[in-house]
């Protein structure tokens, strides 16, 4: 099944545009708020996942996030832990920020693009907090309902 696209806005952030500093690992290293505009009412949860696609291992991950209840919008400054009571007991998995938010935080000079995948899923993902994002999607295949994605630069 091919994903509807969903459509979404990160607060302070435009598509193709610079991260602001208080979401990057040079700033507070705060998460942004999504603003999602089409989920589809089908929808059960969000999962959302950060990448560097800039990289030298292929779109490292920065962030990996789900079982987020569906919602038109996920706050800023999700707290670290493998799961997020405040979230409706979102997980976190493995990623650069282990159990957290890790924002962009490129080598000195050197500008990465970051690329946000947004998820909206059929139903809750049974899945252990210390999977990787491959893992996240495989179980997720065949339960993704949307899926959006944006890119932003950091220096």
């Amino acid at each position: 099944m091919k994903a509807d696209t969903l459509e979404f806005i990160c607060t302070g952030i435009e598509n193709g545009g610079i991260f602001p500093t208080e979401n990057t690992g040079r700033g507070q290293d705060k998460s942004p708020e999504f603003i999602l505009m089409n989920l589809s009412p089908q929808a059960k949860t969000l999962a959302i996942i950060l990448e560097d696609v800039s990289h030298p291992i292929k779109n490292f991950t920065h962030w990996l996030i789900w079982n987020i209840p569906a919602a038109n919008r996920v706050d800023s400054g999700i707290s670290a832990g493998s799961y997020v009571p405040g979230l409706g007991g979102a997980c976190q998995g493995v990623g650069y920020g282990f159990h957290r938010y890790a924002g962009p935080k490129p080598p000195n000079g050197k500008t990465h693009t970051y690329r946000f995948t947004v998820y909206a899923l059929d139903c809750e993902v049974q899945l252990s907090v210390h999977s990787l994002k491959r893992a996240f999607l495989k179980k997720a295949e065949g339960h993704i309902l949307q899926k959006g994605t944006m890119t932003a630069n950091f220096e």
